[in-house]
């Protein structure tokens, strides 16, 4: 007779906040000590860099060589994005080069040159280190501003995709956000406060402003020669903007929609996995769910398995995200034991509430669990 193995026992989420770092950290650690080539990773982390650039800039080539089609470009370059995305993420959290800034700098910025779609990475360290102390909270700038808290709807569909988007059409409520996010920062001074502010405002310069550009060009081009001959008018455009087209044509193709196909599924998918609004103050086990249901794959498949494994990060913010896939299936293990949600699809229709029932949010817990 099969007898099933014990489940443990908790009397405080502290406890299974422990339980999951130690499940965690030993399997990565074992992985490690089975294959010692994982501990170089200031190397992997430049070779996957050096990989991924070498990728797009050879896919770009083949395309305006007439050898390889649009629909094969564009997917092919959106899943090198999306591993510079998560190498990003990992420099933010100086996993890469931690004694040498020159050289994680460096990274950061081929990093978003690669993925225009995003904020300056230097400012998202900064969002990103509030986040994990704040995730779920009226400050949490970084999910709010991907529409995370937001009711679903074509306007919530239509920011999903676009930072531009997710700001034009919710002003003040991202002015308010923003406001609050700088109130937070553990600063003394107005003069700093006005520093991080500033900050905030040129996050998008250059690359995102440049990408922008490109991207409202090329749609509002197209997009009038589709649909102008249908409604009995024929679009005219200026001699230079004409003289570039050819230009936009061929950077939408190899750098703008790889990039905004991307974004919005790990937008969707970062947006939808992390709750918002009645979570208990720095309790990873209430901060994010687990999506790893097969027909998710789609989405998954641009944004490195993000909706699978990103509730490990909250957990362990140390690891680096190829661990993070190799030792998942030991790390969920330990998440369903200690209460984490898996494929919580109800939380599309409560704004990300973490609550079952979104009657009165309880108050926030100032329990501190750690890092």
């Amino acid at each position: 007779m099969n007898i099933a193995a014990a489940q443990p026992v908790f009397s405080s989420d502290a406890e299974r906040v422990a339980h999951v770092r130690r499940v965690v950290r030993q399997a990565g650690d074992e992985l490690r000590e089975r294959y010692p080539l994982l501990r170089h990773q200031d190397a992997i982390g430049a070779g996957i860099m050096a990989f991924s650039l070498v990728g797009m800039l050879g896919c770009g080539w083949l395309y305006a060589q007439g050898l390889m089609p649009w629909w094969l470009c564009i997917p092919l370059v959106a899943l090198l994005t999306s591993l510079i995305h998560e190498l990003e993420h990992d420099l933010i959290h100086l996993m890469y080069f931690r004694d040498r800034p020159w050289a994680n700098r460096l990274m950061l910025w081929l990093g978003w040159a690669a993925r225009p779609s995003t904020a300056s990475p230097f400012v998202r360290r900064r969002i990103h280190l509030h986040h994990h102390k704040f995730s779920g909270t009226a400050t949490d700038l970084e999910e709010q501003t991907i529409t995370n808290g937001e009711r679903w709807g074509l306007k919530r569909l239509l920011m999903t995709g676009d930072l531009g988007l997710a700001v034009v059409l919710r002003p003040l409520r991202m002015a308010r956000l923003s406001a609050r996010f700088v109130k937070a920062q553990p600063v003394q001074t107005g003069a700093q406060r006005r520093a991080i502010a500033r900050e905030l405002l040129t996050s998008y310069f250059p690359f995102t402003f440049i990408y922008q550009g490109l991207l409202l060009t090329y749609l509002i081009v197209h997009g009038a020669e589709l649909l102008g001959p249908l409604l009995g008018w024929t679009p005219t455009w200026p001699a230079a903007l004409s003289a570039a087209m050819p230009w936009v044509n061929l950077l939408a193709v190899i750098w703008v929609l790889p990039n905004t196909l991307r974004t919005f599924c790990l937008h969707f998918i970062s947006s939808n996995m992390h709750y918002y609004g009645d979570v208990e103050a720095n309790n990873p086990v209430q901060q994010t769910q687990v999506f790893d249901r097969w027909w998710l794959w789609p989405l998954q498949l641009f944004c490195f398995n993000f909706g699978s494994t990103h509730a490990i990060h909250h957990f362990v913010v140390g690891e680096t995200f190829y661990v993070r896939q190799l030792t998942a299936s030991k790390a969920h293990q330990a998440l369903r034991e200690v209460g984490v949600r898996f494929n919580d699809f109800g939380s599309f229709g409560r704004a990300n509430r973490y609550a079952m029932n979104p009657a009165p949010a309880p108050a926030a817990s100032a329990a501190t669990f750690g890092t």
